[in-house]
């Protein structure tokens, strides 16, 4: 998994809307990258929401929000249009941006063990250089974890 002090590798995407999102197209800006496992599930709805209601406290500290899964295009745009993200969800099907930020690995769900999406967000500043990595993430309050991080 990628840490504070490493730089992000660059990477491209698909949104919901079919355009692609690249890492150049946000040199020179903070962002927020979160990984998320499966949309329109409960912690996912409620992680992607608290980013929405306080997507204007973020953006006025700077931040771009980005978020990824390895959902399809037509489910991504489902859960973004649903729930009226003003941020772009990237359909990373084949994970390799998933892969390179070290997004993926073993899971536990009652009692079974398995391979998945590791719910991780990345603070990135202008220089590309990740500030903070949050690995335990708190859903139905993230924005204000994220905030509270960048405080530190």
């Amino acid at each position: 998994m990628l840490k504070a002090g490493d730089k992000i590798p660059e990477f491209e995407g698909t949104d919901q809307e079919g355009k692609t999102i690249k890492y150049s197209d946000y040199k020179g800006k903070k962002l927020v990258l979160y990984f998320y496992p499966r949309a329109n599930t409960p912690g996912c709805t409620a992680e992607g929401c608290s980013l929405r209601d306080n997507y204007h406290a973020l953006q006025a500290q700077g931040f771009q929000i980005i978020g990824i899964s390895a959902d399809p295009i037509e489910k991504q745009k489902s859960f973004h249009d649903k729930y009226s993200f003003p941020f772009p969800l990237i359909a990373d099907t084949d994970k390799k941006i998933i892969q390179s930020f070290g997004a993926w690995g073993k899971k536990k769900f009652m009692g079974k063990e398995y391979e998945g999406i590791l719910r991780y967000t990345f603070v990135v500043d202008e220089e590309g250089i990740i500030t903070r990595a949050i690995t335990k993430v708190k859903t139905k309050n993230h924005a204000e974890q994220i905030l509270e991080e960048i405080k530190k």
